[in-house]
């Protein structure tokens, strides 16, 4: 069952991929290892080419090493040369509420662009729709530092003309 509180959703993922991603998100989770939250998280991103890489969270005593589920799928398909996306799912065993990608993860998202489809689940398969942009808005981006080096170059320009 869909929620229909999709905020600026990208169009285009059939039905069936959709499906197929979150199933994959869903799966993810089952290999989770957080021993110490046993909060399970798992995530299925969809390349442009159409390949899926899957993620879940792992954790680690030392709390900050861990890494989320989100972070592990986009570094896998990135480890394989892919660096643009259609769409991620993200799965955890919260049955009341849509899970959320954290704020880092967020950031991380918008690194790979602000116009891609972020799927937040619950087990039973339902599901809402965002653009990645809604997700973080005022977002640090990639175009920020290369606004911030034009700037330092037209600084650096004007100064060895003077």
């Amino acid at each position: 069952m869909e929620d229909t509180r999709n905020q600026n959703m990208q169009p285009g993922l059939e039905d069936r991929v959709v499906k197929a991603l979150i199933q994959r998100s869903q799966k993810a989770k089952d290999f989770a290892y957080c021993p110490y939250s046993k909060f399970r998280v798992g995530a299925a991103v969809l390349t442009v080419d159409g390949s899926f890489f899957t993620g879940c969270n792992v954790e680690n005593a030392a709390s900050n090493l861990g890494i989320c589920a989100e972070r592990v799928a986009l570094s896998k398909a990135v480890s394989e040369g892919h660096q643009r996306f259609k769409a991620i799912a993200i799965a955890s065993d919260l049955k009341d509420d849509f899970i959320s990608p954290c704020g880092g993860c967020r950031q991380f998202l918008i690194e790979f662009g602000s116009q891609w489809n972020v799927y937040l689940t619950k087990p039973d398969g339902s599901h809402r729709c965002m653009a990645v942009e809604a997700l973080l808005p005022a977002a640090f981006t990639p175009e920020d530092i290369q606004k911030e080096k034009k700037e330092e170059e037209k600084a650096q320009s004007v100064e060895h003309n003077s």
